[in-house]
């Protein structure tokens, strides 16, 4: 049996290498990979990492949690290109290394590892199979914004990520939109797969308020499928679901944790569940374990940001 492995993976934007955990699936054939990721003020020894390598060792499925420059208070950190090109070089590192089914390959997070899973979503939706998203941050100006009226010390880490107030720095409010996974979901938008969930009480038991995790929804659903803002400002609020949006199901990937909303519009799926700001990574791999795809389209970063980056970033 594999055990869990300290790596280092050469990383192609600044030819440095960086640390990961890894572990390898048994047996010849290609098996799935699955990247995990860690929460906003960690990096790679975030011992999270030690769940997701036992559900990955049950399923036989390798894995990789690399530190993709580690807490989001740096420039480096944050959702910025380096960041992007790590994680791509994570899965590429894993396919250089074990054999891995190419229509299988999943990204997982929650809270920074959520955010930072819906940016790659966007950015690189041709990489994966799936994507799943926990408690996940979607528009770092507005968390500036909300951070700020609470009180905590998110507010300052965007603040030396992005150079300064966002909403009162031109600079910084174009890198706020840049690292936003609001700027590239449309990329993703009946391409990807993707999972959204979060606890109905996060923004008040936790740091993200639920409306981050609704409005990247509603950028993947079609219109028909989307969440008023009024509905938004009543889920935050009260801390309930309004009645005509009520879930009428269960769930038993979740283990007895009430599902108060469920949608799904084409291939975005959204949860509200009892909790707070929660990452479940049993139902995760539950979900992502059901989605397969053979496809592989041609879709580099460059592109994504040339046909959807410019217009939300204001150029």
């Amino acid at each position: 049996m594999s055990a869990v492995q300290d790596i280092l993976y050469p990383c192609k934007i600044d030819s440095s290498m960086q640390e990961a955990k890894f572990f390898a699936a048994s047996g010849p054939e290609p098996r799935p990979l699955i990247v995990c990721l860690h929460t906003w003020s960690y990096d790679h020894r975030q011992e999270t990492y030690i769940r997701y390598a036992e559900l990955a060792r049950i399923k036989n499925w390798h894995m990789i949690f690399p530190k993709f420059r580690g807490p989001n208070w740096t420039p480096a950190g944050c959702g910025s290109e380096m960041v992007v090109s790590d994680l791509e070089d994570a899965v590429a590192y894993a396919k250089n290394t074990v054999p891995v089914d190419p229509g299988r390959i999943y990204l997982t997070g929650g809270s920074g590892g959520g955010h930072c899973s819906l940016l790659l979503a966007g950015r690189r939706p041709d990489l994966w199979t799936a994507v799943s998203a926990w408690c996940p941050i979607s528009d770092i100006a507005l968390w500036h914004q909300q951070s700020r009226a609470i009180g905590n010390a998110y507010a300052d880490h965007i603040e030396a990520a992005c150079g300064g107030i966002p909403a009162e720095s031109e600079g910084a409010m174009f890198e706020a939109r840049k690292r936003s996974p609001l700027t590239w979901l449309p990329n993703a938008a009946g391409i990807t797969p993707v999972d959204i969930a979060t606890g109905i009480h996060d923004g008040h038991t936790g740091s993200v308020p639920v409306g981050q995790a609704i409005r990247a929804f509603n950028v993947l659903a079609v219109p028909e499928d989307r969440i008023s803002e009024a509905d938004i400002a009543f889920i935050e609020t009260k801390e309930q679901v309004p009645d005509h949006l009520a879930a009428h199901e269960d769930d038993p990937a979740y283990g007895g944790r009430r599902i108060y909303l469920r949608k799904q519009s084409g291939r975005a799926r959204l949860t509200l569940f009892e909790g707070g700001h929660d990452m479940l990574p049993e139902p995760a791999f539950d979900w992502l374990g059901r989605q397969c795809s053979g496809r592989n389209p041609d879709w580099s970063v460059g592109k994504a940001f040339t046909e959807f980056g410019n217009a939300s970033l204001g150029k």
